[in-house]
C-alpha cells in the first residue's frame, strides 16, 4: 500500500512538472509568436525602404513614399523620460509610506486608492488630460504653446504607471526581513536612514523591477497620448532658448502612429507601420536587456562592499 502511495505521488509530482514547464514555455512561445509575426509583416517595408532610411529619417508621408519613424521614436522616447522623472519618484514615495511609514487605517484607505488607478481605462486618462491638464499647460506663456505636447503626455503617463510601480515596490520593501530594520535602529540609526540605507537598498532588485515594468507601461501606451501629445509627426524642439521647453512640443509616438494609421494602411504603409511595431519591440527588449545589467553590476558591486 505504502508502494502505491509513493507512485501515485510520483505521477502527481511529475504531472505538475510538466504542467508547469507547459505554462512556462507557452509564455516564450507567445513572446517568439508576436515577433515572427510582426517582423515577417514588417519585411516588404524593410527591403523596400531600407532599416537605416526608417530609422534616421524625420519625414514620415505615406504618401509621398516618405517612411521615417526617428520623429516618433524621439517623441516616444521624451514622453517615456518625462513619464519616469515624474511618476517614479512619487510612486517609490507611496510605496515607502505604505511600506513603512502609514499607520495600518490609513494603508487600508490609501491602499485600495492607488490599486484603483490602474483599473482606470486609459481613454478616461486621455479625457482627464484633455480637460483638466491642457488647458493648465496651455497657461505656460510661451510661443507655438497649444498645451497639446510632451508635458501632458507625461503628466498623465506618471499617473498610469503609478500605481504599477508603487504595488511592485511596496511588496519589495515588505519581503526585507524585519530584522534588517530593527538591526539598524538597535545600531542607533534613526527610522529614515534606516529605510533609506537599509530598506531600500535591500529591496532594490524588487524597486528596479517596478521601474522596468512603469517603463514598459509607458513604452506600450496608446490612447491617452494620441489625445493629450498632440499626435504631430515632427521631430520635438525647444520652442524657446531654454531646453525644458521641448517639453511643450508637439509630438506623436510610435504606438500612437500604428493606431491612428493601420486602419486604412495597405502595401508599403501597412508594412512599415509593423516595421514600425518591430522598432517598438526591440526598444522594449533594450529597456529590459538594460535593467537587468544595472540590477546586476548594482548586486555586485553592493557584494564588493
Amino acid at each position: 500500500m505504502p508502494h502505491g502511495r509513493s507512485t501515485v505521488k510520483n505521477r502527481v509530482e511529475n504531472t505538475m512538472k510538466t504542467v508547469l514547464m507547459i505554462s512556462a514555455l507557452s509564455s516564450v512561445a507567445i513572446v517568439f509568436l508576436i515577433g515572427f509575426f510582426t517582423l515577417k509583416e514588417s519585411i516588404p517595408a524593410f527591403r523596400g525602404i531600407g532599416p537605416l532610411n526608417m530609422l534616421t529619417e524625420k519625414v514620415w508621408r505615406p504618401g509621398q513614399d516618405s517612411y521615417g519613424i526617428l520623429a516618433m521614436i524621439a517623441g516616444s522616447g521624451l514622453v517615456t523620460l518625462g513619464s519616469v522623472l515624474i511618476g517614479v519618484p512619487l510612486a517609490l514615495g507611496c510605496a515607502v509610506f505604505l511600506a513603512e511609514v502609514a499607520p495600518k487605517w490609513m494603508a487600508e484607505i490609501v491602499r485600495p486608492s492607488v490599486e484603483l488607478l490602474a483599473g482606470i481605462p486609459s481613454v478616461v486618462y486621455g479625457l482627464f488630460g484633455m480637460v483638466v491638464l491642457v488647458p493648465l499647460v496651455r497657461g505656460i506663456e510661451v510661443p507655438g504653446n497649444t498645451g497639446f505636447g510632451l508635458l501632458s503626455a507625461s503628466v498623465v503617463l506618471a499617473v498610469m504607471i503609478l500605481p504599477t510601480i508603487a504595488s511592485v515596490a511596496e511588496s519589495a520593501l515588505r519581503s526585507v526581513p524585519r530584522s534588517y530594520y530593527n538591526g539598524s535602529l538597535a545600531l542607533g540609526a534613526t527610522r529614515w536612514e534606516t529605510i533609506w540605507r537599509v530598506n531600500i537598498p535591500a529591496a532594490r532588485s524588487g524597486i528596479l523591477s517596478a521601474v522596468v515594468l512603469g517603463l514598459g507601461r509607458a513604452l506600450g501606451e496608446t490612447i491617452a497620448m494620441i489625445m493629450v501629445i498632440g499626435n504631430s509627426v515632427i521631430m520635438p524642439k525647444a520652442l524657446t532658448g531654454n531646453p525644458l521647453s521641448i517639453f511643450l512640443s508637439r509630438a506623436r509616438t510610435l504606438t500612437g502612429n500604428i493606431a491612428v494609421e493601420i486602419s486604412y494602411a495597405t502595401g508599403v504603409h501597412e508594412s512599415a507601420l509593423f516595421a514600425t511595431g518591430v522598432v517598438l519591440f526591440l526598444l522594449i527588449m533594450i529597456v529590459n536587456t538594460s535593467a537587468r545589467g544595472l540590477l546586476k553590476a548594482s548586486i555586485e558591486g553592493g557584494r564588493r562592499k
